[in-house]
């Protein structure tokens, strides 16, 4: 199945995390900078068009501001982003051109796809590099981001672009052989999953937090990018980077790292931006009823279900919809704002102009812009 999968893939993002891009001092290895040029190299040479997510910034800026550890505060975060960001590409510019590969930076915050506009905007530029044979090199922007315009770490950064540039695979090079059934680190009876058809509560659970001292991400964090994915239709792998060749071994179907298979329904990438990549403004309660109606039967959210409003939003706003008990089952785009949902909440659609003095539609969340999760 893995080999049969991975003879369609054409495009491809691989994301490398800390702890495989830095040397045991915690700057840039460029042995494994080498290794990997090389293989994206071969990669292309057999039509695959590869985009990285990197991380590595910070800790390639860390030496420069003489910090013993990874920075704790954000301004030391941003000013070691700002002096290790350019470290960083000329490590990969250095390492990509000795293999006539040419190399282009792109520094990201959430906001630049949360709205719309700037999304396809950055769409459009990774496209044109691609086109053009060069690799694009992605980071969050972590010298000018603030907490709410966050990505997290760059695993989630990666299921991000996975969906943004349409790719069929997203790669996790990781310092850790994949997903085992426990912490292998803790527990020796650990097993390694080669395979996992569905993300569970009981897989999230039992990801462990960050392996390393240089990086943000741990097994839970691969875990979550690889179910916005797979939501998708998109597989994911998650694998040790720093084996012989292993990205290459990898896309030969060769059995390493856990594999996570594409969802049997796909959300389409207006749905998935909906759902994974908007930062919700707020909430809206429904009663079971709507929650029903909803989830079984693909209808849009009308006021006459709706119990109760959280926080503040503009029309147009991202929202979180949550049954009774608080638990969330669905994200979309409100045609209201929350004073305006506040006031029509419990009503029949046909009184909204009569209670507002206008009526935008029958619709708090059309259908079309309703994503169940």
């Amino acid at each position: 199945m893995r080999k049969e999968l991975l003879k369609k893939v054409k495009r491809i993002v691989v994301k490398i995390g800390s702890g495989v891009l830095t040397d045991e001092n915690g700057g840039v290895d460029p042995r494994f900078l080498d290794g990997l040029a090389a293989q994206v190299a071969e990669l292309s040479g057999k039509g695959v068009e590869v985009v990285v997510v990197s991380s590595g910034a910070v800790a390639a800026g860390r030496q420069a501001l003489g910090l013993p550890d990874r920075p704790r505060t954000l301004p030391q975060k941003q000013a070691a982003a700002a002096v290790g960001q350019s470290r960083l590409m000329r490590a990969y510019e250095e390492a990509f051109s000795s293999y006539d590969l040419k190399v282009a930076q792109i520094l990201l915050t959430r906001d630049d796809l949360a709205n719309r506009r700037r999304f396809q905007n950055a769409r459009g530029t990774l496209d044109t590099l691609l086109a053009c044979g060069i690799i694009p090199v992605i980071n969050e922007n972590d010298t000018v981001v603030v907490d709410e315009l966050k990505f997290g770490d760059n695993d989630n950064l990666s299921a991000l672009v996975t969906n943004l540039v349409e790719a069929q695979l997203l790669l996790i090079m990781t310092d850790i052989d994949g997903l085992y059934t426990a912490d292998p680190r803790t527990d020796p009876s650990a097993t390694l999953i080669h395979q996992v058809g569905a993300v569970t509560r009981e897989l999230e659970r039992g990801a462990g937090g960050s392996g390393t001292s240089v990086g943000t991400g741990g097994m839970a964090t691969k875990l979550a990018a690889a179910k916005k994915v797979v939501k998708s239709g998109v597989a994911a792998i998650i694998f040790a980077g720093r084996g012989e060749r292993t990205l290459s071994r990898v896309m030969q179907g060769e059995l390493l790292g856990t594999l996570f298979l594409p969802a049997g329904e796909s959300l389409n990438r207006r749905k998935h931006w909906i759902a994974f990549t908007i930062k919700p403004a707020g909430s809206i309660v429904v009663d079971a009823g709507a929650r029903d109606v909803l989830s079984r039967h693909g209808r849009s959210l009308l006021p006459s279900g709706i119990a109760k409003v959280e926080g503040r939003f503009d029309r147009g706003a991202c929202v979180r919809v949550l049954d009774t008990e608080g638990v969330e089952f669905a994200r979309g785009i409100t045609d209201y704002s929350s004073q305006e949902v506040e006031k029509i909440r419990g009503h029949q659609s046909g009184e909204i102009e009569q209670i507002l003095g206008f009526r935008y539609g029958d619709d708090v969340i059309h259908r079309d812009n309703l994503v169940l999760l």
